[in-house]
């Protein structure tokens, strides 16, 4: 039994893989970096990010994305994928608990290598079992932010 107790324990999904930034709502959110629209989703189960953007990202060859979730609807009404958005810009706005998941207002901000052919939508938690991974394909945050010591 205890084995099986402790399985369960590393399958369950809660390490938090980006960063919340708790702000009110209609806060904008402004593009880290340069890039382009790569998919966006309202994402709308139970707990879930609802509306979200990722946008895509070079630097030299290196390809990676960034993850805007819990933003408004308005947010990804009339973006199309392939736009471009340069850093500072205003991607969009906080939404309120009724379209991000029951959730207070807040980003959740994520850094992604391989989106792994999720569109609009990527884990942001993990499971203790598949850290590893996650650890690697989604470095930390702050490494673009610079927000914590």
């Amino acid at each position: 039994m205890i084995i099986l107790k402790n399985q369960s324990e590393n399958n369950k999904r809660n390490i938090h893989l980006g960063i919340d930034l708790w702000c009110k709502e209609n806060t904008k959110v402004l593009a880290v970096l340069d890039g382009e629209i790569h998919s966006f989703k309202n994402n709308k189960n139970y707990g879930d990010y609802g509306p979200t953007i990722i946008l895509k990202h070079q630097i030299k060859k290196e390809v990676f994305y960034t993850l805007y979730g819990h933003l408004s609807l308005k947010s990804i009404e009339n973006i199309k994928i392939g736009d471009t958005v340069l850093q500072g810009n205003t991607i969009g706005y906080l939404g309120d608990s009724s379209v991000n998941g029951e959730y207070a207002p807040h980003l959740h901000f994520q850094i992604i290598r391989d989106l792994e052919d999720n569109f609009g939508d990527y884990p942001g938690v993990s499971s203790k079992e598949n850290i590893a991974f996650y650890k690697n394909n989604c470095p930390n945050p702050n490494l673009l932010l610079k927000i914590l010591n």
